[in-house]
């Protein structure tokens, strides 16, 4: 399926590789946005370096697909402030914007403090002097925080640098749950096995992540604690055990059991101390369910007219008969809901291919986001403008990004083995 998305009358194609995994790279691919030229200087300041933290930024910047980072690596010294920049050479080079600022460092307390000013050009206009601290061994979240101000300054939505992504990696008969940045440093194994792992699921306070385990040859859900590693079972029946989904207020999961037959759809307790509780009947087969942000509905896919479609309910009114969403394919699956509730991203089959859609909820209108073919598992960005998701490229699996306006789009690829089942977390 084509997309279709208006074809910009300027189309601008940059296609740049950045460094993300240590066996990942990142492409990205813009269609028809104007990039905003902005010099991130390096910061003043001993002990964490100064181009660190500044390239750390730009390379935000640049995978957000909107921006364009000049070259300041001939910057020497680093000025502190505003006083020391060279305004005119920047403005030669066409900088619409420029970050300048400086470190400061509490040995004794091994952290550091940011200080920066966003100015724009021209005219010199100052838009931001704001300071952001942490541990100097967490430089790099102090750099996204200062990324997602910088981006929330000139775009006017949040940012989304500050998150962090979870997914599954296998090699071979490898098994693996990662959590990194959203940049993808700081990569971290939350679980290593030879059995598979399935439906990851950030709590959403971004501390406890929720998943599907057969390390006991058997489907369980075990909830985990991301600081601690501590694991607990919160679903063990006979039969499967599948697809948890965490309610907003952090409090409960719905999980997938056919312990009474059909796969239903039943809400238990994260500690595991309270019974299921069953909240849809049906005689077909209810799963992935999904609240919406407000706690008020669930969305959940359901064979009950056929094949496959998305439905949703009101949670004060599960007697009652739920919506059915999806019309234009005989397939839709795996429902997500931005994080203001107002979209819908899922997918669809179409022939042989299966694309990630996007449904405008208030007036019910789709269109497909993707030109890849066999995509899966589509998870929103915390600020709602990017969508993560996983597919095939060469036979194997990659994770790849597209935002919700079709214009950028992203593929991280791993030099060996399959990446699968994203999920964007929330901001630290």
């Amino acid at each position: 399926m084509k997309n279709n998305l208006p074809i910009f009358i300027a189309l601008l194609l940059a296609l740049i590789q950045m460094p993300v995994y240590a066996d990942m790279t990142l492409e990205i691919v813009t269609q028809g946005a104007q990039l905003t030229p902005i010099a991130i200087l390096p910061f003043a300041g001993d002990g964490v370096g100064s181009h660190q933290l500044s390239a750390v930024i730009a390379a935000d910047l640049k995978r957000s697909g909107l921006f364009d980072p000049l070259n300041t690596g001939g910057v020497s010294p680093a000025p502190a402030d505003v006083e020391g920049v060279n305004w005119d050479a920047w403005q030669a080079q066409h900088a619409n914007f420029v970050v300048v600022g400086n470190i400061q460092e509490e040995p004794a307390t091994h952290h550091i403090k940011l200080n920066f000013r966003l100015v724009e050009l021209p005219n010199r206009m100052a838009h931001l002097n704001l300071s952001f601290d942490g541990s100097a061994d967490q430089y790099r979240m102090v750099a996204h925080h200062a990324a997602d101000a910088i981006l929330e300054n000139i775009t006017g939505y949040k940012g989304m640098f500050s998150s962090r992504i979870a997914y599954i990696t296998q090699h071979g008969s490898a098994h693996s749950l990662k959590v990194a940045d959203s940049d993808g440093f700081n990569e971290q194994s939350m679980l290593n096995t030879n059995e598979p792992i399935l439906s990851p699921k950030w709590s959403p306070d971004g501390q406890r992540m929720a998943y599907v385990t057969f390390e006991l040859n058997r489907p369980m859900v075990v909830v985990q604690t991301l600081a601690t590693g501590v694991r607990h079972v919160v679903a063990r029946y006979k039969g499967s055990n599948s697809a948890p989904a965490w309610t907003p207020d952090g409090r409960h999961l719905a999980v997938v059991l056919t312990k009474d037959g059909h796969s239903q759809i039943y809400r238990v307790s994260i500690d595991g101390s309270q019974a299921p509780e069953r909240l849809l009947s049906s005689g077909g087969i209810d799963t992935e369910p999904y609240f919406s942000p407000d706690g008020q509905t669930l969305y959940f896919t359901s064979d009950r007219d056929g094949g496959p479609q998305i439905y949703r309910i009101a949670l004060s009114d599960l007697r009652g008969s739920p919506e059915r969403l999806t019309f234009g394919s005989n397939y839709a699956v795996s429902p997500r809901l931005s994080p203001d509730g107002k979209q819908l991203a899922y997918i669809q089959r179409d022939g042989g291919a299966f694309h990630v859609m996007l449904m405008d909820l208030a007036t019910k209108q789709t269109q497909p986001m993707t030109d890849t073919q066999l995509d899966e598992s589509p998870t929103f960005a915390p600020n709602g403008k990017y969508l993560l998701y996983s597919t095939q490229d060469g036979g194997r699996g990659v994770l790849a990004i597209v935002s919700t306006d079709g214009r950028i789009r992203q593929k991280l690829k791993t030099q060996t083995g399959d990446v699968y089942e994203p999920v964007w977390g929330p901001l630290q």
